[in-house]
């Protein structure tokens, strides 16, 4: 295993196929083990962790899987739709899962990453981050602040008895072609 080159590093942030599933799969389980820092997440007796909702990203129309790479290397993923999980909204996108590994943290992988994905779908937005998990709140206080401009402010909200810090903002920017401005190459094609 080697190092990540942190320089000028090349992000990417592509759909992720149908054969990239189990990729995404491993991915996830490595997200999920990060995440019992913070939930009571139990491992099944398989020991994996598993994500129920994940074929459900090749198969309906208001879900989108991405793999993040950097300098070519796999680095992470982000797993978006369409539909407020705090009010239901059906027009508010929402970041339903974000994860980058820890090797590419703080090296502003996962600020462009979600930078990429607002400029993806135009429209509004929330994210919403455990009360548990203040390093992650302030990640995403900082990415919503650098992609607006302004000082964002979260809302403290309860969901099925979780308490949450909900983000919202509203991407109105171009959508990306094939090379944006903060060196993030990608693809509008959706591939399943």
């Amino acid at each position: 295993m080697r190092e990540p080159e942190t320089s000028l590093m090349q992000i990417e942030v592509l759909p992720a196929t149908t054969e990239q599933q189990p990729v995404l799969a491993t991915l996830l389980e490595l997200y999920a083990h990060d995440f019992t820092e913070f939930s009571d997440l139990k491992i099944g007796v398989d020991g994996r962790f598993g994500y129920e909702p994940l074929p459900l990203y090749w198969k309906e129309s208001n879900r989108f899987p991405f793999l993040v790479r950097a300098n070519g290397d796999l680095a992470g993923f982000v797993l978006v739709q369409q539909g407020s999980q705090v009010s239901g909204a059906g027009e508010i996108w929402d970041v339903a899962e974000f994860f980058v590994l820890r090797g590419y943290r703080r090296h502003r992988v996962g600020l462009r990453a979600a930078h990429y994905v607002w400029r993806r779908f135009t429209g509004p937005w929330e994210v919403r981050v455990t009360d548990k998990n203040p390093v992650a709140r302030a990640f995403w206080q900082r990415a919503v602040s650098e992609f607006t401009g302004v000082r964002a402010e979260s809302a403290l909200t309860e969901v099925a008895g979780q308490r949450w810090h909900v983000f919202s903002l509203f991407s109105n920017a171009p959508p990306n072609n094939s090379l944006d401005a903060s060196g993030i190459s990608s693809s509008l094609i959706r591939k399943t």
